[in-house]
């Protein structure tokens, strides 16, 4: 139980309120910990080591695709620079007199 500030009294309709979000919370977390932990059981440590691993391996699957991504979206803002700067520079070689 969750002591009851003074200011709300024990017999005020406050404190019913207050206990009650508490018990709230206590079956809340207890539904997240029986749904986690198969059973309601605390895991053992390869089942944390596991779980530590396969998220640590997943977190570095997810950079590696966004980090090819970016370098992808990078190496074609450069080859499209490079071929306007071309054009530029072809357009520039070619005398104004052959120039329809």
């Amino acid at each position: 139980m969750v002591p009851v500030p003074p200011s709300l009294g024990a017999g005020s309709g406050a404190a019913a309120k207050v206990e009650r979000v508490e018990g709230l919370k206590k079956a809340a977390v207890l539904a997240v910990n029986a749904s986690f932990f198969a059973g309601g059981k605390m895991p053992s440590a390869k089942q944390v080591a596991d779980f530590g691993y396969k998220a640590f391996s997943a977190s570095m699957m997810l950079l590696t695709v966004y980090g090819s991504f970016l370098c992808g979206a990078q190496a074609y803002r450069y080859f499209q620079h490079r071929g306007v700067l071309r054009q530029a520079a072809e357009e520039q070689k070619t005398p104004n007199v052959l120039r329809d």
